[in-house]
């Protein structure tokens, strides 16, 4: 058989289209998946199936505001494949947070917000906290303002305590949940909440001996970096799961906990095909510039170049390829 057109032409034509198809069915998670909620341990969509979302985090909302904006979330939903993103709203840091500018926060957290809706996105917001029971009315106020605002966009998804320290679970941090909860159901029935856990979220055994109860939707926030959570936080993150907790990892690196390099490949693979294996759902840490080795960016890019593969660390790149 003759073909007017090289056969490779042909071929890599039959591979773009294939490619750029199914890249469309990414980039529009929201559209594709809308309402999510928890069936036992899965994140499932509006028609019952199975949903693995995979995507990036911000850094600290008050060291790093130049990305906060629809420029930056356009270049993760893009160049790194994302759908969700993952802002983190600094509470009470050297520098400020929303204690005390709480309106300079919120808008923050507010331009990411939007820009996810308008990209098709699924958004995570993060209280980013380490001692958040001590800051519950403040919690509670802004949850309450923002599910008022946000609520009935599915689009929501809300974390109302990165990492808590304290190892006390069923007498500091669940009661702190619960109250958050209550006053975000009070305004979305439906939009999932992920809790923090004790030990800066590794402690998922914790939870499986006392989770909350009367609550739909609630899922349990699961962190590493692969330098430093290996395979013993692997099993018990395993374990709870495999007991029906249903586990979101809202936050990883490839690096060392303290952010440092180096990369971790082979955990990283290792924590990939675990989380593949179950289907959980991941946002990694972080879109930032900063030079470590945490950063997806390299020093100096600027939110235009988010994302594009030039401007990509070594974790970026492991990252978006798995993404």
């Amino acid at each position: 058989m003759r073909f007017p057109i090289p056969l490779t032409c042909l071929l890599l034509a039959c591979f773009w289209v294939h490619t750029v198809v199914s890249k469309d069915a990414l980039l529009e998670p929201v559209s594709k998946h809308g309402q999510l909620s928890v069936d036992g341990a899965n994140l499932v969509d509006e028609h019952g199936e199975k949903v693995q979302l995979k995507g990036m985090g911000l850094f600290w909302s008050v060291w790093m505001p130049y990305f906060y904006n629809k420029t930056t979330v356009d270049g993760i939903k893009e160049y790194c494949h994302s759908n969700i993103v993952r802002p983190m709203m600094a509470i009470d840091t050297i520098s400020g947070g929303y204690l005390t500018d709480p309106e300079g926060e919120e808008a923050l957290i507010y331009a990411v917000i939007d820009a996810a809706i308008e990209d098709d996105l699924y958004v995570l917001i993060d209280w980013q906290d380490f001692e958040a029971e001590n800051h519950l009315e403040q919690s509670v106020y802004f949850f309450d303002r923002l599910s008022k605002k946000y609520g009935s966009y599915p689009n929501i998804i809300y974390e109302p305590y990165n990492e808590p320290i304290t190892l006390d679970w069923s007498g500091l941090v669940k009661p702190y949940h619960e109250a958050v909860i209550k006053a975000i159901r009070a305004n979305d029935p439906d939009n999932l909440i992920v809790v923090g856990v004790p030990n800066y979220s590794t402690r998922l055994d914790l939870a499986v001996e006392d989770p909350i109860v009367n609550q739909t939707n609630i899922m349990y926030s699961l962190h590493f970096y692969s330098g430093t959570q290996q395979e013993p936080f692997r099993e018990i993150a395993r374990n709870a799961v495999e007991a029906g907790l249903p586990v979101f990892v809202t936050e990883y690196g490839t690096v060392n906990a303290d952010a440092s390099p180096p990369v971790d490949v082979e955990q990283t693979k290792l924590w990939y095909e675990f989380l593949d294996e179950y289907g959980l759902s991941m946002v990694n840490f972080a879109i930032s510039d900063k030079d470590e080795g945490a950063s997806a960016l390299i020093p100096g890019t600027t939110p235009e170049n988010v994302c594009r593969e030039e401007y990509l660390t070594e974790s970026g790149k492991i990252v978006v390829a798995h993404n």
